[in-house]
């Protein structure tokens, strides 16, 4: 497992600049005995508006883990068997640095209090920290309390818009019923990759256990529980044939994933088949946004400001800040 903060963090701009209430704020404690004294929700913006504010607080939140960057060109799927034997091997996980533990803690503390009824989860985490100190891994994973939280910090906060979860399948079975009754009060609906054109603020969903290729064969298993993630797409380049995506808890991180796509055979550019299969465009249903609403993002116009410039990663990525203002 990686460290969670391989590069330098960028920090939180103030909330003059970017109206973001940082998720520490969110909870009290050391790690062991860490509690929840906040659980609500900004208020809610524009509809036109949302996309945008979806990636400036994702954005925001990769610049302080560093701008992580994992290029998915190249990869492929491992061979799949319909019993998903493969995948029921136990994982090895490395020991965490105890140090960035505790740095860290007090924001994904505040990813999970972004989550209705989440105390259980976070009392297991305290009593996992008093057990085996800070080394361990994290109890439970804590993705999906990163979509949530990112919503919820976008205003988002009733359920009936996107049911904010302690994992991912919870809201994507929401998105397709919500398509199949055409539920104009859910933010979301799901569709199969390449069937509607991917916007920054929809999210891409893929399938461990069990492995799902297409959203026909999640639908089968509505309500059934399943071990899934979903990354919040920042960017579509179609000029370059890739997607960028910013999730949480990859690799103990919120990291930008660079998916190779086309848009072969399909109505519409979509994320090609990687180290695991996008089975889900969950796309929102608001106005799009802006093509290049990361580079847009208050984040990303002021890290050029910095000294020494931009980390390695963005370049990876192509990244490039030409609007970024003076300094």
């Amino acid at each position: 497992m990686q460290r969670m903060l391989s590069n330098p963090s960028f920090p939180r701009l103030t909330e003059t600049v970017l109206q973001v209430t940082a998720p520490a704020t969110r909870v009290s404690g050391e790690p062991g005995a860490m509690r929840y004294v906040q659980r609500g929700c900004a208020a809610p913006v524009a509809g036109g508006e949302l996309r945008q504010r979806i990636v400036d607080v994702a954005a925001q939140e990769w610049g302080w883990f560093g701008f992580n960057v994992d290029d998915l060109h190249g990869q492929t799927p491992p061979p799949r068997t319909r019993s998903n034997a493969n995948n029921n091997r136990p994982r090895i996980f490395l020991p965490l640095d105890a140090s960035e533990v505790a740095q860290v803690a007090p924001t994904i503390g505040g990813y999970w209090s972004a989550i209705p009824g989440s105390d259980w989860i976070w009392a297991r985490q305290n009593e996992a920290w008093q057990q085996d100190g800070l080394a361990g891994r994290w109890r439970d994973p804590w993705s999906a309390a990163f979509i949530s939280w990112v919503l919820c910090e976008s205003g988002v906060s009733e359920q009936r818009q996107f049911e904010r979860a302690i994992a991912h399948h919870t809201y994507i079975d929401q998105a397709i019923k919500a398509r199949d009754r055409k539920d104009s009060a859910a933010l979301y609906w799901a569709y199969e990759p390449g069937e509607q054109v991917v916007n920054p603020g929809d999210l891409l969903c893929s399938g461990l256990r069990p492995v799902y290729e297409t959203l026909a064969e999640r639908r089968t298993q509505l309500g059934v529980g399943a071990r899934t993630h979903c990354d919040i797409v920042v960017e579509v380049n179609d000029s370059k044939q890739q997607i960028l995506t910013i999730g949480g808890n990859v690799r103990s991180s919120v990291r930008m994933k660079v998916f190779p796509a086309s848009s072969e055979a399909r109505a519409a550019l979509a994320p090609l088949p990687t180290s695991r299969y996008i089975f889900a465009h969950l796309k929102l249903q608001t106005p799009t946004a802006a093509s290049d609403a990361l580079r847009l993002s208050p984040t990303l116009q002021h890290v050029s400001c910095q000294q020494p410039p931009l980390p390695n990663s963005l370049t990876t990525a192509s990244i490039s800040l030409s609007a970024a203002p003076s300094c």
